[in-house]
């Protein structure tokens, strides 16, 4: 039987690609506004990785689209998915829980990171403010030089303008809700 064009997923990459050259902007303005070089964006176009949260929220401001489109899974899709999602993300995976919000400043997303596992080394920095509240597991949130371990129904809140790293210590997986708010 085809596969119906609902149950295709587009990958955030071609999203952006597509969302990117629609608007006729460059990938040079794109990487001025983001941070994120040209050949990094090349990559993430081409499809030959995810970046993470807060590199999709500044791509999305600086394209003028809503962040949620590019991370909008299928409901019914999400759960049989999510592990190999995780895979394709570095042992990280996320879902927005804010649809729709496109030019707003709040972003709440679902975060699952795969047991014993960080996100490779990757420091996050981006305006604004962050809140993580663990829903299960044991999780470090290193912000800047500052350590700090939350277990389930602890929270942080701290400014993300400081370099930031998520870490799963546990033997489990850890998931999390994270709101960012930006500008």
């Amino acid at each position: 039987m085809p596969t119906k064009k609902a149950d295709t997923v587009i990958p955030i990459g071609k999203k952006i690609k597509k969302a990117r050259t629609a608007k006729k902007i460059t990938l040079d303005f794109v990487a001025n506004e983001t941070g994120c070089s040209v050949d990094y964006l090349k990559k993430l176009e081409a499809g030959k990785m995810i970046p993470p949260v807060g590199t999709i929220l500044r791509i999305a401001r600086t394209l003028q689209i809503d962040s949620g489109l590019l991370l909008k899974e299928q409901e019914d899709k999400l759960k049989k998915r999510i592990k190999a999602y995780s895979k394709r993300t570095d042992n990280y995976a996320y879902t927005t829980l804010t649809p729709g919000a496109e030019n707003k400043h709040l972003k709440a997303f679902r975060v699952i990171i795969d047991a014993m596992q960080n996100h490779k080394g990757v420091e996050y920095q981006h305006e604004g403010e962050e809140f993580v509240y663990v829903l299960s597991g044991k999780i470090e949130v290193i912000v800047g030089d500052n350590v700090n371990t939350l277990s389930k129904n602890d929270s942080l809140h701290f400014n993300s303008g400081i370099k930031h790293m998520l870490r799963n210590i546990g033997k489990k997986d850890a998931e999390l809700i994270v709101v960012i708010y930006g500008q």
